[in-house]
């Protein structure tokens, strides 16, 4: 299976980096084929511009500035993201990633009103992701960030397609252990997947 892995973290000696070399590894040693988009190390400029939102609407010609970002979704069959939760949202590099890419005539269509999910040959979805609040503390601010894998890109990929949250909370005051104990979990799950 072809799976895109979505990463976005600046920082190569952090955990997040550290769960991206966990996933890449364990997808491989899974038999499948990983295209893996390293936003920041790729460079993508998240910034939606002022032409592109202008022309958001116009396909395919509002593919043209991001067309193979938007050629790699297309050909992927399954989804990983791997990111640290800042703010209880997404960093802006994902946020951007999902704005300039996830586009109309991309990741839906809209015909008089009505949108339809076009993302259908993805087949599976999973979340990797990093907080610094406690669970706690994301549920009471309503955890959009895990709202938005478990309701909004599950409703835009293959219908009843399994879709897999690990998220490893409370980083301020993580430890060694909970950090080897979650490493070992995604390495599972991703071995499985």
């Amino acid at each position: 299976m072809r799976v895109l892995v979505l990463f976005s973290h600046p920082v190569e000696t952090s955990f997040g980096a550290a769960l991206h070399a966990q996933v890449v590894e364990s997808l491989k040693k899974a038999g499948h084929e990983v295209d893996d988009c390293d936003l920041y190390a790729e460079g993508f400029q998240p910034v939606l511009t002022r032409e592109e939102r202008i022309g958001y609407h116009d396909y395919p010609e509002n593919t043209a500035p991001v067309a193979g970002y938007v050629e790699r979704l297309r050909k992927a069959e399954a989804l990983v993201i791997v990111t640290p939760v800042w703010n209880f949202g997404f960093p802006a590099m994902l946020k951007g990633y999902f704005d300039r890419v996830w586009l109309p005539g991309v990741s839906f269509a809209l015909e008089d009103g009505k949108l339809t999910p076009t993302l259908r040959h993805i087949k599976k979805l999973a979340a990797v992701f990093t907080y610094g609040a406690t669970p706690m503390r994301a549920f009471l601010a309503g955890n959009p960030p895990k709202k938005i894998v478990k309701r909004v890109l599950r409703a835009q990929i293959k219908l009843g397609a399994p879709v897999s949250f690990m998220a490893h909370y409370d980083m301020n005051n993580c430890t060694d252990k909970t950090r080897a104990d979650f490493l070992a979990k995604v390495k599972a799950e991703m071995e499985a997947f």
